[in-house]
C-alpha cells in the first residue's frame, strides 16, 4: 500500500486523524482523548499492522505551552511506516499509556516521564529510568536550569 492509501485508510477507519505533512514518511496528528482507540486501530486492523513501536519521543514546544507526542510505528506484515503525533498541555503533561497496547511503550514512557516529566495515565509502573529518584527537575525540558549546567552565549 502506497502512503497516500494507507493514510486515507487510516483516516476512513478513524476519523478523527487528521494528515500531518511530512517529507519523509506518512504521518497523522491525534487528539490525546482519541490516542489510545486510534492506536488500537492501527495495531489490530489487518489492514494496517502496526505491530512494532519503533520509538517514542517528545518535543518540547516550550513558548507555545504544549509537548508534541511522536510515535513512530512499523508493520513487519506490510512493510510500511507511520509517524503518529498527539499535542498534549506541558502543564499537565500528562497522556495516556501506549504500554498495553505495545510492551516497548513501557520502557520508553518511562524514558519520556525521567527527562520531560510527562506522565502516562495508566502506567504500570511510572517512574525515574536514567537519574536518582531524588533528582529534581526533567533535563529535558526548554526551561531546566542546574546549577552545574553550562552557559553558552547566543
Amino acid at each position: 500500500m502506497d502512503a497516500e492509501k494507507l493514510i486515507y485508510t487510516i483516516i476512513a477507519l478513524q476519523p478523527a486523524c487528521r494528515v500531518k505533512d511530512q517529507a519523509d514518511r506518512p504521518a497523522i496528528e491525534v487528539a490525546a482523548d482519541n490516542l489510545p482507540e486510534i492506536m488500537e486501530t492501527l495495531r489490530n486492523d489487518d489492514r494496517l499492522s502496526f505491530d512494532m513501536l519503533l520509538d517514542h519521543t517528545a518535543i518540547d514546544h516550550e513558548p507555545v505551552a504544549k509537548f508534541e507526542l511522536v510515535y513512530n510505528l512499523y508493520s513487519t506484515l506490510h512493510g510500511h511506516y507511520l509517524m503518529v503525533t498527539c499535542d498534549i498541555d506541558r502543564q499537565t503533561a500528562l497522556a495516556p499509556t501506549m504500554s498495553m497496547i505495545w510492551s516497548a511503550a513501557h520502557w520508553q514512557e518511562r524514558e519520556i516521564y525521567d527527562l520531560f516529566g510527562i506522565r502516562y495515565e495508566g502506567h504500570p509502573d511510572l517512574r525515574r529510568i536514567f537519574l536518582e529518584d531524588d533528582w529534581q527537575g526533567h533535563p529535558l525540558r526548554k526551561d531546566y536550569k542546574d546549577p552545574d549546567m553550562l552557559e553558552f552565549e547566543k
